[in-house]
């Protein structure tokens, strides 16, 4: 057996590229894109991405060269995760919701050779390019027009997205990977302009997580699949590469919009679709009373839905699996692995079940909730907080010229550390509680922020409800609610009203001290509600003991 050994045939480099020439072969003739009058077959789709490859090696682009795309959901972002890294590019999505500071120093620090840019982000790439200095070389800029695009001065542009695949060679043969460890995506986290978080995955990483998503979600071949979450958030998940794998139909839209996400479910038949819970909040308030004719299958991340918003969603059709994952994982890495038998449970308990994010999927090796000062695990009693660490095929090969941010993320131990904080319950699942950030010591006694909220979002007034840390005098910290309101209310709660309704379901300490109602409360650029803006107003605010006096 010691003479056994990798050899060219049985080891040539994994890479989730090769799913799209295996679908041009099954599912050739079957739909791969759908977007207002386009469509396009999964041998459209293939052509398409070798003639691109092709014209944009003709530009230039070579292996490890980095090229950007400021795009939403359309066909040519899809087409862009295989045409880029068929020149042995590497591919860089950037958030459409950024500002243009913040895309020039994205664009500088990842040394982006070229530049896709749809033509409502015309505006936004000249003026982050305007603040380049003037030794620093520019990309290339390739425009992405629409039919329904008013024309662009394209003086700026070397060509046109649909210009570049038209003269392309369909018969390109393209750049495969020197080795699996070789680079295939950049994406940036949500930071600082002043010290950007580059994450690097490499083609190893993205076939292994491209098959463990599908797998683990249980998706089905030739799934009709909408693409609600944006590719530019972690390559949607890694889905752009699974719906290749499983010749499904890419179902494309523009914007987030109720009416047309239920216009274009019955339309097209979707079965699956990925969602961010403020997206899956906005679909269940939607005056949409009669549920789909077939379910709907939505994956979704960050803090669990509340059971009030799980309810009024599985009334409606959808089939909610909730996840947990990390951009340097790029994709989910824990999941609720649901059972059949829980099914049969109160529409409480199984909401209950599905806010636990679980167990690691198969494509992780390992995930355990430790002590953040003794590295052990914590008691498996559902109740002592600890840090979530992964090891696996999915964690990321590090931050891009951050030598010193990738080794206190990927400590020497072997593991990565997500800086989220959880539970392990005695069955071996895992309960997320909150950001290690984000956790509210009051009176020596550790809250979870996200614990308050689910009961706040329960309140039939609340729409959306965030909880931070509020100094205080005496106890340290208190729980500070920033609510804001549904809007066809006809009386609005007051702020002690809120309080009497978390005191009759939450221990004494994990009440709000403090309600804070908003019309909005702020979001990132990925939707996400912005704790650190509304921590500052509650430092701001002073102690919530004091301020009780006065």
């Amino acid at each position: 057996m010691d003479q056994m050994h990798p050899n060219p045939a049985n080891s040539p480099p994994l890479t989730p590229l090769n799913f799209l020439e295996r679908a041009a072969i099954v599912y050739g003739d079957s739909p791969s894109v759908l977007y207002n009058d386009v469509a396009y077959t999964w041998s459209h789709t293939h052509r398409r991405c070798l003639q691109l490859a092709s014209s944009l090696a003709s530009l230039g682009i070579r292996r490890h060269h980095v090229v950007s795309v400021v795009a939403p959901n359309i066909p040519a972002m899809y087409e862009l995760h295989f045409a880029v890294p068929f020149t042995g590019a590497i591919l860089n999505n950037i958030n459409t919701r950024l500002d243009a500071r913040t895309v020039s120093v994205l664009l500088r620090h990842s040394e982006s050779k070229l530049v896709f840019v749809d033509y409502l982000s015309h505006s936004l790439v000249l003026e982050a390019l305007s603040f380049f200095p003037s030794h620093f070389p520019r990309p290339i800029l390739i425009l992405i027009t629409d039919d329904v695009a008013e024309p662009i001065r394209t003086v700026d542009y070397v060509d046109t997205y649909e210009g570049l695949v038209r003269k392309g060679d369909p018969g390109f043969q393209w750049i495969r990977p020197i080795s699996e460890w070789d680079p295939i995506v950049l994406n940036y986290t949500s930071g600082t302009t002043s010290s950007p978080k580059g994450v690097v995955h490499c083609h190893r990483g993205i076939f292994i997580m491209t098959v463990d998503s599908i797998l683990d979600w249980s998706v089905p071949k030739q799934p009709v699949y909408l693409w609600t979450l944006p590719m530019f958030h972690s390559n949607g998940w890694s889905f752009p590469w699974g719906m290749a794998a499983l010749g499904g139909t890419n179902v494309c839209v523009r914007k987030i919009h109720a009416p047309t996400i239920y216009r274009l479910i019955e339309a097209h038949g979707v079965t699956h679709m990925c969602a961010a819970p403020v997206v899956l909040n906005m679909l269940s308030h939607y005056n949409q009373t009669s549920p789909f004719t077939n379910p709907v299958h939505v994956l979704t991340g960050g803090s669990p839905p509340p059971a009030a918003i799980l309810s009024r969603a599985e009334s409606l059709g959808f089939v909610v699996s909730h996840g947990y994952g990390l951009t340097e994982t790029c994709g989910v890495i824990i999941s609720s692995a649901w059972k059949k038998q829980w099914n049969r449970f109160p529409a409480t308990e199984r909401a209950r079940l599905k806010a636990r994010q679980g167990v690691r999927t198969i494509g992780m090796t390992e995930v355990d909730v430790v002590n953040r000062e003794s590295g052990l695990s914590v008691k498996l009693d559902g109740s002592t907080l600890g840090e979530i660490v992964v090891r696996g095929a999915c964690v990321m090969l590090g931050y891009l010229k951050d030598p010193k941010g990738t080794s206190e993320c990927i400590r020497k131990n072997g593991w990565l550390y997500t800086g989220d904080m959880a539970v392990m319950h005695p069955d071996g699942y895992l309960e997320i509680k909150d950001r290690s950030k984000d956790v509210i010591i009051s009176g020596g006694e550790n809250l979870s922020s996200v614990e308050v909220e689910a009961v706040l979002y329960a309140h039939p007034a609340v729409d959306e409800a965030a909880v931070v840390a509020r100094p205080d005098e005496f106890w340290g910290e208190t729980p500070c609610a920033f609510v804001s309101l549904k809007a066809e209310l006809k009386k609005r709660p007051t702020e002690g009203e809120i309080m009497e309704y978390c005191r009759g379901l939450l221990p004494h300490f994990m009440v709000p001290k403090t309600v804070v109602f908003r019309q909005q409360l702020p979001r990132t650029s990925t939707g996400k509600i912005q704790k650190y803006v509304l921590r500052k107003h509650a430092q701001a605010m002073g102690s919530s003991t004091v301020a009780s006096r006065i």
